[in-house]
C-alpha cells in the first residue's frame, strides 16, 4: 500500500475518531443536563413536601412511585391571628409592616417547631400549625398547649423591642382544637402539597375569633381539655354558638401551668397594648 493511502487512510480514521468524540462528547453533555434537571427536579419535590410531610412520603414521591394513598388522622389544630393588624397597616410605613409581620412569624414558628409542631401556612397576619400530623403524638395537645403558653411569653418580648424602636406592640388570639382530619398529597401539576383537611381546622378557628369575645389570648376546646389531665390552669368560659356549628362550643382559657400564678384575665399579649 502506499504511502499517500497509508496517510489517506489514517487521516480518515482520525476523522471518525474525532467525530465520534464530538458525538460522544455532545451526548455526555446532553445527559449531564438531562441529570441536573432531574436533580433540580427531585430537590424541588424534596424542599416542596419536606417542611410538612412525613420522611415515607418524601421517599415515595421522590423515588417516582406514585402519590401514597390519604389517610385520617386525630391531630391537633393551632390557630393563630394577630388582631387589629390590617388597621396597623394603614398607619406604618410598608417596610416596617413587613418586617414587623416577618418578626412574629420567625419567633413563633420557632417556638412551635421546639415543641413538636410544624406550621403549614401563613396568610396574611394568620398562621396554622399542625401537632401530631407527621407521627403519632399522645402528647400532641399538651406539646400545643406548651407552644401557645411559649407563644405569649415570646410575643411579651418581642413587644418590647418594639416598643424600643416605637413601633406598636402586637396582639394575638390562638384558638387550639383537636379531631381527626384527612392528611394526604393536595394540589394539581403547577401546586402540590401534603396538606390536611377538615373540620377541625373550621373549629380552630372559630375558636381563635372567640378570644375578641371573650378578651382573652389562647383558648382550647373540650376535645384538648381532656387529653391535658391537671397540669395546666383552665378557666371556663360561657359556651358560644359559633358558624357551621348547631351546637355551641365550649371554650377555656388557658391561664398557665397549674404550678404558676394566674396571668391576667386578658392575656400577657393583650396585657401590653
Amino acid at each position: 500500500m502506499s504511502p499517500l493511502l497509508l496517510a489517506l487512510l489514517a487521516a480518515g480514521a482520525a476523522l471518525a475518531a474525532g467525530a465520534g468524540a464530538l458525538a460522544l462528547h455532545r451526548r455526555n453533555r446532553r445527559l449531564e443536563r438531562l441529570l441536573d434537571d432531574a436533580t433540580g427536579k427531585l430537590e424541588q419535590l424534596q424542599l416542596q413536601f419536606a417542611r410538612f410531610a412525613p420522611a415515607e412520603v418524601v421517599d415515595r414521591l421522590a423515588e417516582g412511585e406514585g402519590d401514597p394513598p390519604p389517610v385520617r388522622r386525630s391531630i391537633t389544630v393551632l390557630f393563630a391571628d394577630l388582631q387589629g393588624f390590617t388597621a396597623m397597616c394603614d398607619r406604618l410605613d410598608p417596610a416596617d409592616t413587613v418586617r414587623i409581620l416577618n418578626g412574629f412569624f420567625h419567633r413563633m414558628s420557632a417556638v412551635i417547631k421546639a415543641h413538636h409542631g410544624r406550621v403549614t401556612e401563613m396568610v396574611g397576619d394568620e398562621l396554622l400549625a399542625l401537632f401530631g400530623a407527621l407521627e403519632t403524638n399522645r402528647w400532641q395537645g399538651q406539646d400545643a398547649v406548651l407552644a401557645a403558653l411559649e407563644m405569649r411569653t415570646e410575643l411579651a418580648r418581642y413587644n418590647e423591642e418594639l416598643l424600643a424602636q416605637a413601633l406598636p406592640p402586637l396582639r394575638f388570639g390562638i384558638g387550639i382544637h383537636r379531631g381527626e382530619l384527612l392528611a394526604g398529597v393536595i394540589g394539581n401539576a403547577d401546586l402540590r402539597k401534603y396538606g390536611v383537611v377538615g373540620d377541625p381546622i373550621n373549629v380552630a378557628s372559630r375558636v381563635e375569633r372567640l378570644t375578641r369575645v371573650h378578651g382573652v389570648d389562647v383558648l382550647i376546646t373540650e376535645a384538648v381539655r381532656d387529653g391535658l389531665g391537671g397540669r395546666f390552669r383552665l378557666r371556663a368560659m360561657p359556651a358560644m354558638q359559633v358558624r357551621g356549628k348547631a351546637e355551641p362550643i365550649a371554650t377555656f382559657f388557658v391561664e398557665g401551668l397549674a404550678d404558676e400564678s394566674v396571668v391576667p384575665a386578658t392575656g400577657a399579649a393583650l396585657a401590653s397594648t
